[in-house]
């Protein structure tokens, strides 16, 4: 028995079962090639070079049913995981939260209801919900209507302390990036306002609404003013009740439209719902925001889709807010109490250890936008054959099709892979599932970064940075290059 066994010996293909603290253990089960013996390059190395990427490559890749790893390169090594970490975020929720579980937003009368008169307060409490929207809130409106509340005598109150408050997932990205806004106990749409401009009259006309797929109610607490210039192309300065924004002129063009983020969330959602009391006949006064848990009577409950669903939509469309937000909630649920978005995520790493002997995984949040966070490939790996060995994860992954040497999908390929995918600016990862020619299930993970290179780009220009695309391209084609690898070589 050796206490370490060399990358290359591991890119040979020796496949043997390492278990945590031991080194080498039981023969192999799996083997993907004959050892290479001198100073050969093996297979996975060569696809590495050939990639010819700035930067660091890491990877892994397991055997799901036996558990034993086959191959292993950067040994130890941990980088960003950009988005992959929602993997890791979707098994901290379905564990602490359970898969039927249901977020709850509610309409709470504080004060007797006589005639349809509250003669008290309403409070708008946020549940954690990361898909609240207009829609819901319209009906929840409309609920109230049915309840038989005609009038509000006391205060509108909007409560958002179930969660802490967090400015931006990660404040390093330029203020009007719509992936990385504002985090607290209640959200509306992703926390993010749909700004709209058209050309008129030799200026502009500009809108700012929170748009959903029935309403467009225009919203107060986010302005818009248009300015005389060519850059900054956004700048953004808050007030005590306003996002306030100002955008270059030069920039506008005849028309267009974006989603800015949103950093007043209960501000914003209690706007938006004011105006749809209003068309309800209920007329309420100025949102005051409270972190205070409402009591009261309950008279309007919206609850979200159950966690599995919300948990699939996060994976298929990467949203950040709510791996955010449903990872807070997976802390509270175990009984922890975070004070930010790193408490959480530091959470969530001491799960992973506890529960996979995932060690090397330090996140900073849960969505894997920070790239201060780090992740070994094969403590993801040693969580994916855990959930793949249950069948947790992989039907909530989305299917990937790979593709000839021209980048055209090839239909019915024999090679199967369900994963999520993670891409920053200079760093890119892949990990998942893959089921082989020969139809062995492996997990895998891919992390390939340019941090040194990431460092260099200034905060202004982190949106679409000059050789970002080429290089995330050239990574994605190693990527495919290796699941091609590994899908072809049959077990013995």
């Amino acid at each position: 028995m050796v206490n370490r066994i060399s990358r290359r010996l591991f890119l040979g293909g020796l496949g043997a079962s390492l278990v945590p603290g031991t080194g080498l253990a039981e023969a192999p089960l799996v083997s993907l090639r004959p050892v290479l013996r001198g100073p050969q390059l093996s297979g996975a190395e060569r696809l590495v070079q050939a990639a010819g990427l700035r930067g660091e490559v890491v990877f892994a890749v397991a055997d799901v049913k036996s558990g034993v790893p086959l191959e292993v390169f950067g040994e130890g090594q941990g980088l960003p995981p950009a988005s992959v970490a929602k993997a890791l975020t979707a098994l901290y929720a379905l564990d602490n939260l359970g898969a039927d579980y249901r977020f709850e937003t509610a309409l709470i009368a504080d004060g007797p209801i006589e005639n349809g008169i509250l003669k008290g307060d309403l409070i708008l409490a946020g549940g954690s919900d990361p898909l609240l929207d207009t829609d819901a809130l319209a009906t929840m409106a409309a609920d109230l209507r049915e309840a038989g509340i005609t009038e509000v005598r006391g205060a509108f109150k909007v409560y958002d302390g179930a969660l802490p408050y967090v400015f931006s997932i990660d404040p390093g990205q330029p203020d009007h990036l719509g992936y990385s806004p504002s985090i607290s106990g209640i959200s509306l749409n992703f926390n993010r306002v749909h700004f709209e401009w058209k050309r008129d009259d030799g200026g502009y006309d500009v809108t700012m609404d929170a748009r959903s797929t029935h309403y467009t109610p225009s919203v107060d607490m986010a302005s818009m003013r248009v300015e005389n210039r060519s850059l900054p192309i956004y700048t953004y300065q808050p007030s005590a009740r306003q996002d306030r924004w100002t955008v270059a002129k030069g920039a506008l063009g005849n028309g267009g439209a974006r989603w800015l983020p949103v950093r007043k969330p209960a501000l914003y959602t209690g706007d938006v719902f004011r105006t749809l009391a209003r068309v309800n006949g209920i007329v309420l006064g100025r949102v005051q925001v409270t972190r205070q848990e409402p009591q009261g009577t309950v008279l309007v409950v919206h609850q979200s889709d159950p966690l599995e669903s919300i948990l699939k939509g996060m994976l298929k469309y990467s949203t950040n807010l709510t791996a955010e937000m449903v990872g807070m909630a997976a802390t509270k649920a175990r009984g922890v109490a975070p004070q930010s978005l790193e408490d959480s995520a530091a959470e969530m790493s001491r799960w992973a250890a506890e529960s996979f002997g995932a060690s090397g995984i330090a996140m900073v949040d849960h969505s894997g936008l920070g790239d201060t966070s780090r992740m070994v490939p094969s403590d993801l790996v040693k969580a994916l054959v855990a959930a793949g060995q249950s069948e947790t994860l992989r039907p909530l992954v989305r299917s990937f099709t790979l593709a000839d040497k021209n980048g055209q999908p090839i239909k019915d390929h024999p090679i199967k892979v369900d994963a999520k995918t993670g891409t920053l600016n200079f760093v890119s990862g892949l990990g998942g599932y893959l089921t082989t020619i020969d139809g062995t299930e492996l997990a895998f993970a891919i992390f390939t970064a340019d941090m040194a290179h990431r460092a260099t780009i200034p905060r202004a220009h982190r949106e679409r940075p000059e050789g970002a695309r080429s290089w995330n391209r050239r990574s994605r084609k190693l990527q495919r290059d290796l699941l091609e690898r590994w899908g072809s070589l049959n077990g013995s």
